[in-house]
């Protein structure tokens, strides 16, 4: 394949990549989004298979058929419970192969690089070793391994400084003196700074922390198009790491946190222990399901309000089938999605596009948060720091500052829970003690299911 034509595929790669992120904007254009940029990356893999610097396929071959093998696997057999941890595996990966990029460059041209070469090496193993094991905790943290506490110890943030600034100087050391030891060193202080910087993150930031991760991945990637002087990578990565830092700043913004206090990890994470909230008595009451059904039938609008629990409970398609139900007897239905709620960006969008829930029912944060005032039932489905109204009438909560969906002002709140322990950030939810609350306790699935046959007149 010529210089000009081998340029020209990886421009229309980048070009399909562009779209396919702009698609993956919208739920409505999200497939024909995945579509163009899986379509960029076949490209992409077939032009470079078919670079003239390739002479051996035999170690491609065995990439191909291993790494599908695994891919496929994975895709059929992973549950969307498990795909934010998914996420942060693959991210570790793309980490840990910009560390072998680096490693295997300097090897095969250790006495032929340039400062500059060696300078891009150095900072693609330092960015792909923080992304591997800020991944792999963050794997840990999202599947319940590490606990969803932050592990805060005194002095952490100047310890992180100094490994931040120990690495980049064992990089700059690394480009001057050829040093092979020095770049293992580099390398270790920087897989160790990724641990760091992960673990002093808790449950109710770790979306943003998936999506953080997303970036890093994306400029790990980037470095290695550096190494390797490959522009299409060099683009790719450019443009995941900038679109994965956009949405985490997007993330914060709609968190009340600072994006800086994020990414260092820990700041503002201090307390984990919920107080008291508003003066509310610590009684909680619950209801039957014929109760539920009594209410959501005679109601003349009813918000659904989706959570992590949904998903654990693959609850999504018998609350599609209670919508319709609802939606026969002439009561208004739409669903409220946070910013944050499950354990990645997107997570309940995905959930409700599988059930085939129409795009016009489902409504972001700001978009729904007013009406919750004049709506007659608020039906949470397995959400709970989302909704805690400490987050707007607590100081002392650690989730205070951080917006939330408005449940607490409708007429009446159900609440699906498996028990009363707290959510993912350890926080106690005040909104369970509220006089308009009642708690619906049992699996999501089998309760809706349970509310649907009441209203069909089921036993």
């Amino acid at each position: 394949m010529k210089q000009d034509l081998f340029s020209f595929t990886y421009l229309i790669a980048t070009i399909l990549f562009v779209f396919g992120l702009k698609g993956l904007s919208s739920p409505k254009t999200a497939m024909r989004g995945n579509l163009f940029a899986m379509i960029g990356m076949a490209i992409a893999i077939f032009a470079t298979v078919l670079h003239p610097e390739v002479k051996n396929y035999t170690w491609i071959i065995a990439g191909f058929v291993i790494g599908g093998g695994i891919g496929t696997t994975l895709a059929l057999r992973v549950q969307m419970t498990s795909m934010p941890e998914l996420v942060a595996v693959l991210h570790s990966f793309v980490g840990l192969a910009a560390v072998g990029v680096a490693y295997g460059t300097y090897l095969a041209h250790q006495d032929h690089e340039s400062v500059i070469s060696l300078i891009e090496i150095g900072l693609g193993s330092v960015i792909g070793a923080i992304t591997f094991t800020g991944s792999v905790v963050a794997f840990g943290k999202l599947k319940g391994s590490f606990g969803a506490s932050p592990l805060i110890f005194k002095g952490q943030h100047y310890l992180n400084l100094l490994l931040g600034l120990i690495a980049f100087g064992l990089c700059a050391y690394f480009a001057l003196t050829h040093d092979h030891l020095s770049f293992l060193l580099l390398s270790g202080i920087a897989a160790a700074l990724g641990v760091l910087l992960v673990l002093p993150i808790g449950g109710a930031d770790m979306p943003v922390v998936v999506s953080m991760l997303n970036s890093y991945s994306g400029w790990a990637a980037s470095a290695t198009g550096f190494t390797l002087n490959n522009q299409l990578l060099i683009a790719t990565g450019a443009l995941v790491g900038s679109s994965g830092a956009i949405l985490s700043y997007i993330m914060c913004k709609a968190m009340n946190r600072s994006i800086i206090s994020v990414v260092l990890g820990g700041f503002g994470g201090e307390a984990q222990a919920a107080a008291e909230g508003g003066g509310v008595a610590k009684v909680a009451k619950s209801s039957a399901y014929e109760d539920v059904a009594f209410m959501l039938e005679n109601a003349s609008s009813v918000i659904f309000v989706p959570g992590y629990g949904m998903a654990v409970a693959q609850a999504q398609h018998s609350i599609k089938e209670l919508t319709q139900i609802l939606a026969d007897k002439g009561v208004s239905v739409k669903f409220a999605i946070h910013p944050v709620a499950g354990r990645m960006p997107g997570h309940m969008n995905v959930l409700l596009a599988e059930a085939d829930i129409p795009y016009d029912l489902v409504f972001e944060l700001d978009e729904i948060n007013a009406e919750f005032a004049q709506c007659d039932v608020a039906f949470v489905i397995g959400a709970n720091d989302i909704v805690n109204p400490d987050a707007k009438n607590n100081k002392t909560s650690p989730l205070y500052g951080m917006p939330i969906l408005d449940c607490y002002k409708a007429k009446q709140v159900f609440v699906s829970k498996r028990s009363m322990k707290p959510g993912y950030a350890g926080v106690d939810n005040s909104l369970f003690y509220y006089d308009n609350c009642s708690l619906v306790f049992g699996d999501a699935k089998q309760s809706v299911e349970k509310i649907s046959a009441a209203l069909r007149g089921g036993h």
